[in-house]
């Protein structure tokens, strides 16, 4: 696994820790957010990924920076990570969905500070900076939150935007020597099959589409695949809000 710098302004930095080798399980992007020294992980990842996760964000930032982490929904290459981070850092502060605490509590790590987000979603404090925690149920799960940073403009995604993609793929959608149109469609295959599979409703999608078209977004961040930026962002959520999902397909 290899961590990347993607946005760096005074205190202000955003990593991705990204898989580029071939897998028995799912590839997931890890994001770490540092503000003034401290340390927040979006979407800490599974068990089974933890100590090449450990070992990427050691060469990056000190793992005792690490203060609170940001977990999507309930699945476990998401947060089934939970209790080893909490034997390393049991200062860790959690926010999660408050329908899946009792759930993911079911990971181990009984005594782990799990802070349960309303429905409605909330705003997440990290040192100098005020970060949105945006619903977006149903897409994938019942209860299923975002987290947009208005000052770097990054929205960590979760699983929208996620494409399984080849091994040696680059954190980001834009290719060389490829205009932004043809990476896009290169790239847009890769999630086409995942987003008509993993996502059930078409009336959350829209909601969803219409709510997010109005932030400012210089990085969308899903948890696979690669990091939209620029023109792309717009391009994903054009192609998103025109996608019929919810069916399975033969």
């Amino acid at each position: 696994m290899k961590a990347e710098k993607f946005y760096s302004e005074g205190q202000h930095h955003w990593f991705i820790v990204y898989d580029q080798e071939e897998s028995r399980v799912v590839d997931s992007n890890v994001f770490a957010l540092q503000v003034d020294n401290d340390t927040l992980l979006c979407d800490p990842g599974g068990f089974e990924v933890f100590p090449q996760v450990f070992s990427a964000l050691v060469d990056v930032l000190p793992p005792s920076t690490i203060k609170q982490a940001f977990v999507s929904h309930q699945d476990p290459d998401v947060a089934s990570s939970l209790p080893l981070w909490s034997a390393c850092s049991p200062q860790i502060t959690w926010h999660a969905s408050k329908l899946w605490v009792g759930f993911i509590r079911h990971y181990g790590a009984l005594e782990a500070n799990i802070q349960g987000i309303p429905d409605e979603g909330a705003e997440l404090l990290m040192g100098s900076a005020r970060l949105q925690i945006i619903p977006a149920h149903y897409l994938h799960s019942s209860a299923n939150f975002q987290l947009y940073d208005p000052q770097a403009k990054v929205l960590f995604s979760g699983d929208v935007g996620a494409a399984l993609l080849p091994a040696g793929h680059s954190a980001f959608v834009e290719r060389r020597n490829l205009e932004s149109a043809s990476a896009f469609d290169a790239h847009i295959k890769h999630a086409e099959y995942f987003h008509k599979r993993w996502m059930p409703s078409n009336a959350a999608k829209r909601d969803w589409c219409e709510r997010v078209a109005k932030l400012d977004i210089d990085f969308l961040c899903p948890q696979h695949g690669a990091i939209y930026t620029g023109e792309n962002v717009k391009r994903f959520i054009d192609w998103f809000d025109a996608l019929e999902v919810g069916r399975a397909i033969a």
